[in-house]
């Protein structure tokens, strides 16, 4: 990856940029570390800033993202979505926010990829299972889902076999040790762009 910026916020589908580019949606639970895998994926120290207070980021975050491979130039469209299953918000907020996604996430036809993090210490969180049951059932052939692992480095390496048992498709990261962002953008660039080899992208 060569380049990357923060272009917009949007509340809504509906003040959302131009579907005009291929996107990568990412969403997950408010503490599993978005914003960090987000830096760490684009290289850049506070592209996303991360907030003390979980679930403080309530809006839609477009990054705009450029890849080169080989000579090619391929622009790729992260959005980050707000996290889900946090309580210190109003119920009016919440229901508002789980409505704005939803139709977010079940409209906008530009999203190619979901990848959806979950905390490797908690795997088989309910919340992070009903939202991969939630997206299978609308999720159309040219779109694709995965999942990724933060917070790997807290696992010992038996926790780390036993996960990796469980979720053979997954992927695990670490952005403490910065590891495992090669394979995200690896299945970033053959789900939209159909690039098999992992050669000389940046």
């Amino acid at each position: 990856m060569i380049e990357a910026e923060f272009i917009k916020s949007a509340q809504s589908i509906h003040d959302a940029l131009p579907e005009d580019m291929s996107e990568v949606v990412f969403l997950g639970r408010s503490n599993v570390g978005k914003s960090s895998t987000l830096n760490l994926l684009t290289g850049r120290k506070n592209l996303a800033k991360s907030s003390a207070t979980p679930g403080k980021t309530q809006l839609i975050n477009f990054f705009e993202t450029l890849y080169k491979y080989g000579e090619e130039r391929y622009p790729v469209r992260f959005v980050d979505l707000p996290g889900f299953g946090y309580a210190k918000v109003s119920k009016s907020l919440k229901e508002v926010w789980q409505k704005n996604l939803v139709e977010f996430i079940n409209e906008r036809v530009s999203i190619r990829l979901f990848i959806h993090l979950r905390d490797a210490r908690h795997p088989h969180a309910k919340i992070d299972d009903d939202v991969e049951a939630y997206i299978s059932e609308f999720i159309r052939p040219d779109q694709r889902y995965l999942t990724v692992f933060t917070k790997i480095d807290k696992l010992n390496q038996k926790e780390r076999s036993k996960l990796k048992k469980e979720f053979p498709g997954a992927i695990t990261i670490s952005n403490l040790k910065k590891n495992g962002q090669e394979r995200v953008h690896k299945e970033i660039l053959t789900t939209i762009f159909d690039i098999k080899e992992s050669g000389d992208e940046s």
